[in-house]
């Protein structure tokens, strides 16, 4: 499989554009690999997975706009950029098999099926919300959608996802578990301890690590002795692959395999997944620490238009396809808003419900 460069830091501009005239060879490249697996998928999922990876891109987007007009209070991750992640590893799912991520979950809870409207009116804090105002942007949840977080805490939901797949297996259920977590979490010490459980136990778990290059304002360079964070995996003699987060078509099969890994053999799976957010770390992030350059030639390899770019060379979808769903995806996030504004606050009765210590 096709890697990315080996560094990409905002420290030196000339290191920049080598890395990033590399990375718009491989798109070239890229889009060959696509094709050939475009063939083999339905197109009404060929669709879904655009419409979601473009309802994920525009929902955040306004998250932006009406963060900075004070209607979304308290912290704000933004996922634009990591699209194909979520879209490409969750829709190869069973909607019984479980999911749990981080505090960047807005997009993985609508990929996993929940509304719109209740991912933005939790946003908002109201009671329309998934989980009724109480969550906010980093605690999304729905136990009937089998998504169990939005956890803030850096590499916590590492140790939760792992007794989650224990119990799956206990109980005989059959369901496959997915983590994603940062590649910063990858030096907590919950990260080594379950994935050695996970592979002396043989649970049924995917442990997605959505390398986006940065662990807040540091990048991976700077905070990690080695580059490639799949096979840490070896240590614990766990199957593992290195996966091009800008292809959603590599992260579905990348996760297919990881998959029937899962179901057939009861057996865990790192896989890294290397994207690069656009935005800063959170909504009060002013990314001072990488160069304008260098988002914007990541942006020349932009995973939607990657994927656009093949669909339309497949044949599958024309520009008028491509309008249909933006103006699909439009009206979705603009009755999302609509929703989320006019939902009532949570009243004072609801203070305390749920809330189990």
């Amino acid at each position: 499989m096709n890697k990315l460069p080996v560094k990409t830091t905002g420290a030196n501009v000339s290191d920049d554009f080598a890395i990033v005239e590399l990375a718009q060879r491989e798109y070239l490249a890229r889009r060959k690999s696509q094709l050939q697996s475009i063939k083999n998928v339905d197109k009404k999922l060929l669709r879904a997975m655009l419409y979601q990876m473009v309802l994920g891109r525009r929902f955040e987007e306004k998250c932006a706009e009406v963060y900075r007009m004070g209607k979304i209070g308290g912290f704000c991750h933004l996922y634009i950029g990591q699209e194909a992640i979520a879209v490409g590893s969750m829709m190869a799912l069973e909607p019984t098999d479980m999911v749990i991520t981080a505090y960047r979950d807005h997009v993985q809870a609508m990929v996993k099926g929940m509304s719109p409207e209740s991912v933005m009116a939790e946003l908002y804090g109201k009671i329309g919300g998934c989980v009724k105002g109480k969550g906010g942007s980093m605690h999304m949840f729905s136990k009937e959608l089998e998504f169990y977080g939005g956890h803030g805490i850096v590499g916590v939901q590492i140790g939760v996802v792992t007794g989650m797949a224990y119990a799956a297996k206990y109980k005989g259920t059959g369901q496959v578990t997915l983590c994603f977590f940062g590649e910063a979490a990858v030096n907590q010490g919950i990260f080594h301890e379950s994935l050695n459980m996970a592979q002396l136990w043989k649970l049924p778990i995917i442990y997605i690590c959505e390398n986006n290059q940065y662990g807040m304002g540091t990048s991976q360079d700077r905070a990690m002795s080695t580059r490639n964070i799949a096979t840490k995996a070896e240590a614990f003699e766990m199957a593992n692959e290195f996966v091009d987060g800008m292809d959603v078509m590599a992260v579905r099969e990348a996760t297919l395999r990881a998959i029937e890994r899962a179901r057939k053999q009861s057996s865990p799976t790192l896989l890294e997944i290397r994207a690069y957010r656009y935005m800063g770390h959170s909504m009060s992030d002013p990314g001072n620490y990488r160069t304008r350059e260098e988002i914007a030639k990541y942006q020349e390899r932009d995973p939607i238009v990657l994927f656009k770019d093949s669909l339309k060379e497949a044949g599958v979808f024309n520009d008028k396809d491509f309008e249909k769903i933006e103006f699909e995806v439009v009206d979705a996030v603009e009755l999302a808003i609509k929703f989320a504004e006019e939902s009532p606050l949570p009243p004072e009765s609801e203070l305390l419900t749920d809330v189990l210590a």
